[in-house]
Protein backbone atom coordinates (compact mmCIF):
# COMPACT_ATOMS: atom_id res chain seq x y z
CA UNK A 1 0.00 0.00 0.00
CA UNK A 2 1.29 3.45 -0.89
CA UNK A 3 1.87 5.87 1.99
CA UNK A 4 -0.18 8.57 0.26
CA UNK A 5 -3.32 6.41 0.64
CA UNK A 6 -3.07 6.21 4.46
CA UNK A 7 -4.34 9.72 5.17
CA UNK A 8 -1.08 11.09 6.53
CA UNK A 9 -0.45 14.84 6.70
CA UNK A 10 1.55 16.28 3.78
CA UNK A 11 4.32 17.24 6.20
CA UNK A 12 4.80 13.61 7.19
CA UNK A 13 4.48 12.29 3.64
CA UNK A 14 7.32 14.58 2.62
CA UNK A 15 9.50 13.22 5.42
CA UNK A 16 8.66 9.63 4.48
CA UNK A 17 9.66 10.38 0.88
CA UNK A 18 12.86 12.05 2.11
CA UNK A 19 13.65 8.83 4.00
CA UNK A 20 13.35 6.90 0.73
CA UNK A 21 10.05 5.09 1.33
CA UNK A 22 7.03 4.98 -0.98
CA UNK A 23 5.25 1.73 -0.07
CA UNK A 24 4.04 0.97 3.45
CA UNK A 25 4.87 -2.42 4.96
CA UNK A 26 2.07 -4.69 6.11
CA UNK A 27 2.25 -3.63 9.74
CA UNK A 28 2.23 0.03 8.69
CA UNK A 29 -0.73 -0.30 6.34
CA UNK A 30 -2.73 -2.25 8.94
CA UNK A 31 -1.80 -0.31 12.09
CA UNK A 32 -1.58 3.32 10.96
CA UNK A 33 -5.24 3.87 9.95
CA UNK A 34 -6.82 2.54 13.20
CA UNK A 35 -4.12 4.25 15.27
CA UNK A 36 -5.01 7.57 13.63
CA UNK A 37 -8.66 6.89 14.49
CA UNK A 38 -7.68 6.69 18.16
CA UNK A 39 -8.14 2.93 18.55
CA UNK A 40 -6.18 0.98 21.15
CA UNK A 41 -4.00 -1.62 19.44
CA UNK A 42 -2.33 -4.93 20.27
CA UNK A 43 0.30 -5.50 17.58
CA UNK A 44 2.61 -8.44 16.94
CA UNK A 45 5.14 -7.85 14.22
CA UNK A 46 8.56 -9.24 13.43
CA UNK A 47 11.85 -7.39 13.74
CA UNK A 48 12.63 -5.27 10.68
CA UNK A 49 8.99 -5.04 9.58
CA UNK A 50 8.72 -1.28 10.00
CA UNK A 51 6.80 -1.36 13.27
CA UNK A 52 8.47 1.79 14.66
CA UNK A 53 7.03 3.95 11.88
CA UNK A 54 3.64 2.31 12.43
CA UNK A 55 3.29 4.09 15.77
CA UNK A 56 5.57 7.11 15.25
CA UNK A 57 3.58 8.42 12.27
CA UNK A 58 0.17 8.28 14.07
CA UNK A 59 1.82 9.91 17.11
CA UNK A 60 3.08 12.77 14.97
CA UNK A 61 -0.40 13.08 13.46
CA UNK A 62 -1.70 13.73 16.98
CA UNK A 63 0.90 16.46 17.43
CA UNK A 64 -0.10 18.12 14.15
CA UNK A 65 -3.82 17.78 14.91
CA UNK A 66 -3.39 19.42 18.31
CA UNK A 67 -1.61 22.36 16.73
CA UNK A 68 -4.23 22.69 14.02
CA UNK A 69 -6.91 22.80 16.71
CA UNK A 70 -5.11 25.70 18.34
CA UNK A 71 -4.23 23.82 21.51
CA UNK A 72 -1.34 25.91 22.72
CA UNK A 73 0.62 25.49 25.92
CA UNK A 74 1.23 28.48 28.13
CA UNK A 75 4.83 29.43 28.80
CA UNK A 76 6.09 28.78 32.31
CA UNK A 77 3.60 25.99 32.95
CA UNK A 78 4.80 22.39 32.88
CA UNK A 79 2.30 20.46 30.83
CA UNK A 80 4.41 17.43 30.14
CA UNK A 81 4.43 15.32 26.97
CA UNK A 82 1.56 14.65 24.60
CA UNK A 83 2.98 11.28 23.51
CA UNK A 84 4.89 8.80 25.73
CA UNK A 85 6.77 5.82 24.28
CA UNK A 86 8.15 3.23 26.71
CA UNK A 87 10.94 0.92 25.57
CA UNK A 88 12.90 -1.80 27.41
CA UNK A 89 16.41 -0.55 26.59
CA UNK A 90 18.38 2.61 25.95
CA UNK A 91 19.34 1.45 22.46
CA UNK A 92 15.74 0.92 21.42
CA UNK A 93 14.79 4.31 22.91
CA UNK A 94 17.49 5.96 20.80
CA UNK A 95 16.25 4.15 17.70
CA UNK A 96 12.68 5.36 18.32
CA UNK A 97 13.93 8.91 18.94
CA UNK A 98 15.79 8.83 15.62
CA UNK A 99 12.60 7.73 13.86
CA UNK A 100 10.64 10.57 15.50
CA UNK A 101 13.21 13.12 14.32
CA UNK A 102 13.38 11.58 10.83
CA UNK A 103 9.63 11.50 10.26
CA UNK A 104 9.07 14.78 12.11
CA UNK A 105 11.82 16.70 10.33
CA UNK A 106 9.32 19.05 8.66
CA UNK A 107 7.17 19.57 11.78
CA UNK A 108 7.96 23.07 12.94
CA UNK A 109 9.30 23.30 16.50
CA UNK A 110 8.88 19.58 17.26
CA UNK A 111 9.86 18.98 20.89
CA UNK A 112 11.24 15.53 21.70
CA UNK A 113 13.03 14.25 24.81
CA UNK A 114 14.66 10.92 25.58
CA UNK A 115 14.82 9.78 29.22
CA UNK A 116 16.96 6.69 29.80
CA UNK A 117 19.33 5.30 32.40
CA UNK A 118 23.08 5.69 32.16
CA UNK A 119 22.81 9.37 31.18
CA UNK A 120 23.34 12.36 33.53
CA UNK A 121 20.13 13.80 34.91
CA UNK A 122 20.92 17.42 34.04
CA UNK A 123 20.03 17.40 30.33
CA UNK A 124 16.96 15.27 30.99
CA UNK A 125 15.69 17.65 33.67
CA UNK A 126 16.13 20.58 31.29
CA UNK A 127 14.17 18.80 28.58
CA UNK A 128 11.35 17.94 31.00
CA UNK A 129 10.92 21.55 32.19
CA UNK A 130 9.22 22.81 29.06
CA UNK A 131 6.30 21.53 27.03
CA UNK A 132 6.99 18.33 25.13
CA UNK A 133 5.46 16.71 22.10
CA UNK A 134 7.05 13.26 22.42
CA UNK A 135 8.81 11.63 25.37
CA UNK A 136 10.68 8.37 24.78
CA UNK A 137 11.74 6.64 27.99
CA UNK A 138 12.81 3.47 29.72
CA UNK A 139 10.45 2.72 32.64
CA UNK A 140 13.01 2.89 35.45
CA UNK A 141 14.39 6.33 34.66
CA UNK A 142 10.92 7.76 33.93
CA UNK A 143 9.76 6.58 37.37
CA UNK A 144 12.75 8.42 38.91
CA UNK A 145 11.65 11.67 37.26
CA UNK A 146 8.01 11.12 38.21
CA UNK A 147 8.92 10.62 41.86
CA UNK A 148 10.96 13.83 41.84
CA UNK A 149 7.97 15.68 40.38
CA UNK A 150 9.81 16.56 37.17
CA UNK A 151 7.86 14.31 34.80
CA UNK A 152 4.20 15.29 34.49
CA UNK A 153 2.00 12.86 32.57
CA UNK A 154 -1.38 14.50 33.16
CA UNK A 155 -1.80 15.51 29.51
CA UNK A 156 -0.66 12.34 27.75
CA UNK A 157 -2.88 11.56 24.77
CA UNK A 158 -1.10 8.44 23.54
CA UNK A 159 0.90 5.80 25.42
CA UNK A 160 3.01 3.36 23.40
CA UNK A 161 4.51 0.21 24.93
CA UNK A 162 7.20 -1.02 22.53
CA UNK A 163 8.44 -4.60 23.05
CA UNK A 164 6.13 -5.01 26.03
CA UNK A 165 7.08 -8.67 26.46
CA UNK A 166 10.71 -7.71 26.94
CA UNK A 167 9.86 -5.00 29.48
CA UNK A 168 7.91 -7.54 31.53
CA UNK A 169 10.76 -10.05 31.27
CA UNK A 170 13.03 -7.35 32.73
CA UNK A 171 10.72 -6.85 35.72
CA UNK A 172 9.07 -3.59 34.66
CA UNK A 173 5.44 -4.61 35.20
CA UNK A 174 4.96 -2.49 38.33
CA UNK A 175 6.64 0.61 36.82
CA UNK A 176 4.44 0.25 33.72
CA UNK A 177 1.30 0.13 35.89
CA UNK A 178 2.55 3.16 37.84
CA UNK A 179 3.26 5.13 34.67
CA UNK A 180 -0.08 4.23 33.08
CA UNK A 181 -1.93 5.24 36.25
CA UNK A 182 -0.37 8.71 36.03
CA UNK A 183 -1.82 9.28 32.55
CA UNK A 184 -5.44 10.22 31.75
CA UNK A 185 -7.91 7.34 31.56
CA UNK A 186 -9.00 8.71 28.19
CA UNK A 187 -5.58 8.18 26.63
CA UNK A 188 -5.00 5.96 23.60
CA UNK A 189 -2.78 2.94 24.33
CA UNK A 190 -0.82 1.07 21.68
CA UNK A 191 1.03 -2.08 22.67
CA UNK A 192 3.63 -3.97 20.64
CA UNK A 193 4.78 -7.43 21.72
CA UNK A 194 6.14 -10.62 20.16
CA UNK A 195 3.46 -12.51 22.10
CA UNK A 196 0.33 -11.63 24.03
CA UNK A 197 0.20 -14.87 25.97
CA UNK A 198 0.41 -15.08 29.76
CA UNK A 199 1.36 -11.99 31.74
CA UNK A 200 1.64 -9.81 28.61
CA UNK A 201 -1.95 -10.61 27.68
CA UNK A 202 -3.11 -9.85 31.22
CA UNK A 203 -1.34 -6.48 31.09
CA UNK A 204 -3.08 -5.70 27.80
CA UNK A 205 -6.46 -6.52 29.34
CA UNK A 206 -5.75 -4.13 32.21
CA UNK A 207 -4.44 -1.19 30.16
CA UNK A 208 -6.28 -1.30 26.83
CA UNK A 209 -9.90 -0.58 25.96
CA UNK A 210 -11.52 -2.74 23.26
CA UNK A 211 -8.23 -3.07 21.42
CA UNK A 212 -7.90 -4.05 17.79
CA UNK A 213 -5.61 -7.07 17.38
CA UNK A 214 -3.07 -6.93 14.55
CA UNK A 215 -0.95 -10.04 14.11
CA UNK A 216 1.51 -9.68 11.26
CA UNK A 217 3.82 -12.57 12.01
CA UNK A 218 4.64 -15.19 14.57
CA UNK A 219 7.74 -16.80 15.99
CA UNK A 220 7.19 -19.69 13.58
CA UNK A 221 7.75 -17.59 10.44
CA UNK A 222 10.32 -18.96 8.02
CA UNK A 223 12.78 -16.02 8.06
CA UNK A 224 13.17 -16.41 4.31
CA UNK A 225 16.08 -13.96 4.09
CA UNK A 226 18.03 -15.63 6.91
CA UNK A 227 19.88 -18.91 6.53
CA UNK A 228 20.26 -20.73 9.85
CA UNK A 229 23.06 -23.17 10.65
CA UNK A 230 24.02 -25.20 13.69
CA UNK A 231 27.64 -26.20 14.34
CA UNK A 232 28.36 -28.67 17.13
CA UNK A 233 31.54 -27.95 19.08
CA UNK A 234 33.39 -30.54 21.14
CA UNK A 235 34.71 -28.00 23.64
CA UNK A 236 35.69 -24.35 24.04
CA UNK A 237 38.82 -24.69 21.92
CA UNK A 238 36.81 -26.22 19.08
CA UNK A 239 34.12 -23.55 19.44
CA UNK A 240 36.73 -20.78 19.19
CA UNK A 241 38.25 -22.38 16.10
CA UNK A 242 34.80 -22.44 14.45
CA UNK A 243 34.18 -18.82 15.39
CA UNK A 244 37.58 -17.74 14.07
CA UNK A 245 36.98 -19.46 10.75
CA UNK A 246 33.53 -17.90 10.30
CA UNK A 247 34.67 -14.38 11.16
CA UNK A 248 37.60 -14.48 8.73
CA UNK A 249 35.44 -15.53 5.77
CA UNK A 250 35.20 -13.06 2.88
CA UNK A 251 31.41 -13.06 3.07
CA UNK A 252 31.35 -11.35 6.47
CA UNK A 253 30.40 -7.71 6.03
CA UNK A 254 29.59 -7.07 9.68
CA UNK A 255 28.75 -9.54 12.44
CA UNK A 256 27.04 -9.55 15.81
CA UNK A 257 28.32 -12.25 18.17
CA UNK A 258 25.99 -12.98 21.07
CA UNK A 259 27.18 -14.11 24.50
CA UNK A 260 25.20 -15.16 27.55
CA UNK A 261 26.74 -12.74 30.06
CA UNK A 262 28.39 -9.33 30.22
CA UNK A 263 31.62 -10.92 31.41
CA UNK A 264 31.69 -13.23 28.41
CA UNK A 265 31.10 -10.29 26.06
CA UNK A 266 34.08 -8.36 27.39
CA UNK A 267 36.31 -11.46 27.43
CA UNK A 268 35.45 -12.47 23.87
CA UNK A 269 35.80 -8.91 22.52
CA UNK A 270 39.29 -8.73 24.07
CA UNK A 271 40.20 -12.06 22.50
CA UNK A 272 39.01 -10.99 19.04
CA UNK A 273 40.76 -7.63 19.36
CA UNK A 274 44.01 -9.44 20.18
CA UNK A 275 43.57 -11.27 16.87
CA UNK A 276 43.36 -7.98 15.00
CA UNK A 277 39.61 -7.66 14.49
CA UNK A 278 37.87 -4.27 14.64
CA UNK A 279 35.57 -5.24 17.51
CA UNK A 280 33.79 -3.84 20.56
CA UNK A 281 31.53 -5.26 23.25
CA UNK A 282 28.10 -3.89 24.10
CA UNK A 283 26.14 -4.70 27.25
CA UNK A 284 24.04 -3.11 29.98
CA UNK A 285 27.05 -2.46 32.21
CA UNK A 286 28.46 0.18 29.88
CA UNK A 287 27.72 3.91 30.30
CA UNK A 288 25.45 5.40 27.68
CA UNK A 289 28.16 7.53 26.11
CA UNK A 290 30.27 4.50 25.32
CA UNK A 291 27.28 2.55 24.04
CA UNK A 292 26.35 5.40 21.71
CA UNK A 293 29.90 5.53 20.32
CA UNK A 294 29.95 1.76 19.77
CA UNK A 295 26.65 1.80 17.86
CA UNK A 296 27.81 4.74 15.77
CA UNK A 297 31.02 2.87 14.99
CA UNK A 298 28.94 -0.09 13.85
CA UNK A 299 26.72 2.04 11.64
CA UNK A 300 29.60 3.86 9.93
CA UNK A 301 31.49 0.53 9.55
CA UNK A 302 34.44 1.48 11.74
CA UNK A 303 33.58 -1.72 13.61
CA UNK A 304 33.26 -5.06 11.86
CA UNK A 305 32.26 -7.17 14.87
CA UNK A 306 30.00 -6.39 17.80
CA UNK A 307 30.01 -8.77 20.78
CA UNK A 308 26.77 -8.23 22.66
CA UNK A 309 24.32 -9.53 25.23
CA UNK A 310 20.60 -9.89 24.52
CA UNK A 311 19.41 -6.77 26.32
CA UNK A 312 22.06 -4.53 24.77
CA UNK A 313 21.34 -5.69 21.24
CA UNK A 314 17.58 -5.09 21.27
CA UNK A 315 16.77 -2.35 18.80
CA UNK A 316 20.00 -2.51 16.79
CA UNK A 317 19.03 -1.79 13.19
CA UNK A 318 22.11 -1.91 10.93
CA UNK A 319 21.27 -3.29 7.46
CA UNK A 320 24.89 -4.24 6.73
CA UNK A 321 25.00 -6.89 9.48
CA UNK A 322 25.50 -10.02 7.37
CA UNK A 323 26.10 -12.54 10.16
CA UNK A 324 24.68 -13.28 13.59
CA UNK A 325 26.62 -15.81 15.64
CA UNK A 326 25.25 -17.38 18.80
CA UNK A 327 28.47 -18.00 20.72
CA UNK A 328 26.53 -18.37 23.96
CA UNK A 329 22.98 -19.62 23.65
CA UNK A 330 20.11 -17.44 24.89
CA UNK A 331 18.33 -18.07 28.18
CA UNK A 332 14.94 -18.05 26.44
CA UNK A 333 13.90 -19.46 23.08
CA UNK A 334 12.16 -16.17 22.20
CA UNK A 335 15.48 -14.35 22.38
CA UNK A 336 16.86 -16.58 19.61
CA UNK A 337 14.28 -15.12 17.23
CA UNK A 338 15.20 -11.58 18.22
CA UNK A 339 18.91 -12.34 17.87
CA UNK A 340 18.76 -13.70 14.35
CA UNK A 341 16.52 -10.79 13.37
CA UNK A 342 19.58 -8.50 13.56
CA UNK A 343 20.55 -9.81 10.11
CA UNK A 344 18.55 -10.30 6.93
CA UNK A 345 17.20 -6.75 7.19
CA UNK A 346 15.99 -4.38 4.48
CA UNK A 347 15.66 -7.20 1.95
CA UNK A 348 19.25 -8.40 2.33
CA UNK A 349 20.29 -12.00 2.90
CA UNK A 350 21.79 -12.95 6.24
CA UNK A 351 23.38 -15.93 7.96
CA UNK A 352 22.63 -16.95 11.56
CA UNK A 353 25.07 -19.46 13.04
CA UNK A 354 24.68 -21.22 16.38
CA UNK A 355 27.80 -22.72 18.00
CA UNK A 356 26.57 -25.31 20.49
CA UNK A 357 28.26 -27.76 22.82
CA UNK A 358 26.52 -30.95 23.95
CA UNK A 359 25.49 -29.24 27.20
CA UNK A 360 23.44 -26.84 25.02
CA UNK A 361 21.35 -29.62 23.46
CA UNK A 362 18.25 -28.97 25.60
CA UNK A 363 18.26 -25.27 24.69
CA UNK A 364 18.61 -26.10 21.00
CA UNK A 365 15.60 -28.40 21.36
CA UNK A 366 13.56 -25.64 23.02
CA UNK A 367 14.44 -23.20 20.24
CA UNK A 368 13.40 -25.69 17.56
CA UNK A 369 10.12 -26.42 19.33
CA UNK A 370 9.43 -22.70 19.75
CA UNK A 371 10.12 -21.85 16.11
CA UNK A 372 8.69 -25.17 14.84
CA UNK A 373 11.75 -25.34 12.57
CA UNK A 374 14.82 -27.51 12.64
CA UNK A 375 18.15 -25.67 12.54
CA UNK A 376 20.17 -27.59 9.95
CA UNK A 377 23.43 -28.98 11.29
CA UNK A 378 26.53 -28.10 9.26
CA UNK A 379 30.25 -28.84 9.37
CA UNK A 380 33.39 -27.07 8.21
CA UNK A 381 36.02 -29.18 6.48
CA UNK A 382 38.94 -29.71 8.83
CA UNK A 383 36.90 -28.59 11.85
CA UNK A 384 34.38 -31.43 12.04
CA UNK A 385 33.30 -32.38 15.59
CA UNK A 386 34.82 -35.58 16.93
CA UNK A 387 31.70 -36.28 18.98
CA UNK A 388 28.44 -37.19 17.28
CA UNK A 389 25.36 -35.01 17.29
CA UNK A 390 23.19 -35.55 20.41
CA UNK A 391 20.72 -38.37 19.61
CA UNK A 392 17.62 -36.35 20.49
CA UNK A 393 18.50 -33.81 17.80
CA UNK A 394 19.19 -36.16 14.91
CA UNK A 395 16.56 -36.03 12.15
CA UNK A 396 14.25 -39.04 12.16
CA UNK A 397 14.27 -40.40 8.62
CA UNK A 398 14.50 -36.93 7.08
CA UNK A 399 17.43 -34.78 6.11
CA UNK A 400 17.48 -31.01 6.34
CA UNK A 401 19.92 -29.65 3.73
CA UNK A 402 21.53 -26.34 4.60
CA UNK A 403 21.57 -23.99 1.65
CA UNK A 404 24.87 -22.12 1.43
CA UNK A 405 25.24 -18.44 2.07
CA UNK A 406 24.34 -16.53 -1.12
CA UNK A 407 27.20 -16.69 -3.58
CA UNK A 408 28.52 -20.14 -2.50
CA UNK A 409 27.77 -23.21 -4.61
CA UNK A 410 25.50 -25.79 -3.05
CA UNK A 411 26.88 -29.03 -1.67
CA UNK A 412 30.37 -27.79 -0.83
CA UNK A 413 31.98 -27.66 2.57
CA UNK A 414 33.99 -24.72 3.75
CA UNK A 415 37.75 -24.97 4.08
CA UNK A 416 39.53 -23.00 6.78
CA UNK A 417 41.77 -20.25 5.56
CA UNK A 418 44.79 -22.08 6.99
CA UNK A 419 45.75 -19.24 9.29
CA UNK A 420 45.72 -20.01 12.98
CA UNK A 421 45.19 -17.37 15.62
CA UNK A 422 46.15 -17.53 19.28
CA UNK A 423 45.02 -15.24 22.00
CA UNK A 424 47.78 -13.00 23.22
CA UNK A 425 48.53 -12.93 26.91
CA UNK A 426 48.29 -16.57 27.90
CA UNK A 427 45.97 -19.54 27.66
CA UNK A 428 42.28 -19.15 27.03
CA UNK A 429 39.83 -19.73 29.81
CA UNK A 430 36.29 -20.88 29.50
CA UNK A 431 33.63 -18.19 29.81
CA UNK A 432 31.26 -18.54 32.70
Amino acid sequence: MSFDTLGLHETLLRAVTDAGYTQATEVQSRAIPPAMEGRDLMVSSSTGSGKTASFVLPALMKVLAARADGKRRDKGVVHGPRIVVLTPTRELAMQVAKAVFDYGRHVQGLRVATVVGGVPYGAQLKALRGPLDVLIATPGRLIDHMESGRAILANVEMLVLDEADRMLDMGFIEPIHHIAAATPASRQTVMYSATFAGHVGRLAEELLREPQRIDISSHTEAHADIEQRLHWADDLTHKNALLDHILTAREVDQAVVFTSTQRDADWLADRLADMGHHVASLHGGHPQGRRTRVLQGLRNKQLKILVATDVAARGIDVPTISHVINYGLPMKAEDYVHRIGRTGRAGRAGLAVTLAERRDASMVQRIQRFTTQRIPAATIEGLEPKRSEPPALRPAGKTFPSRPFPGKPAGKTFKPAGKKFARAGGPERAPR
